[in-house]
Formats: C-alpha cells, sequence, structure tokens
C-alpha cells in the first residue's frame, strides 16, 4: 500500500487530496476514512489503496499513521503553572459570586481582571 500526506481536506464537503510519497494526488472522499475517524488533518502520515477513478486516481481505503504535531500544544503553558492560573480564577470567581449573592455586582475593574484571565485560561485550554 502506498504511504503519503494529507494534502488538504474539507469536513463540509467531505472530500480532499492526498500527496502519495512519489508526489502523485490522489482523491479520498469521506466514505473510505476509517471507523470513527471524521475528518484528516493537513500533513497527517497515511497508508492507503489506490484505484482507478473516472477521474484519475482515488484512494481506496485509509489508514492514519501518525497525525501531525499540534502547534497549540507545543505552546502550552507547563500544566503546574496551569494549575496556580486556574486557583487564581476560582478565587476571583468566587469573590465575585460573593457580591452577587449580596445583590451588587463586583466593581468594574474586578470584573475586567477576571474576563482577561478566563480569556488567557480559554486560549490555554484551546485545542
Amino acid at each position: 500500500m502506498p504511504t503519503g500526506k494529507v494534502r488538504w481536506y474539507d469536513d463540509d464537503k467531505g472530500f480532499g487530496f492526498l500527496s502519495t510519497d512519489d508526489g502523485e494526488d490522489v482523491f479520498v472522499h469521506a466514505s473510505v476514512l476509517p471507523a470513527g475517524v471524521t475528518t484528516l488533518k493537513q500533513g497527517a502520515r497515511v497508508e492507503f489503496g489506490v484505484v482507478d477513478g473516472k477521474r484519475g486516481k482515488q484512494a481506496l481505503t485509509v489508514v492514519v499513521l501518525d497525525q501531525p504535531a499540534s502547534v497549540v500544544k507545543a505552546a502550552r503553558k507547563p500544566a503546574e503553572d496551569m494549575a496556580v492560573i486556574l486557583e487564581d480564577l476560582i478565587k476571583l470567581m468566587d469573590s465575585s459570586s460573593n457580591q452577587l449573592r449580596r445583590g451588587r455586582y463586583p466593581s468594574d475593574d474586578h470584573c475586567r481582571k477576571m474576563a482577561v484571565v478566563m480569556r488567557a485560561v480559554a486560549d490555554d485550554f484551546d485545542v
């Protein structure tokens, strides 16, 4: 079976193209993806069977060998640092919760701080 990489794949359309190690382009349809796989990430290494279709070569079966490294995951803060940041966020949210229970909104400054920390935490957790 030939191997190659995912050149591009469109989830909405359900198809894309693979590039063989020899440089040939091969059409791939969502119907030939392995069970449980709904998308192919650009750059993923794949192994696939090839048949000649009406418009050129088509992948018959696809096996994902390895996924490309995630840029987001590589740039994440260490887990120990995130634990401290989450604890601080919990303290900020807890103090806001107490003020809301008393019928008062937190100060604008407090709300801004909480929003900044929440956005930073969300960015670090985003996959």
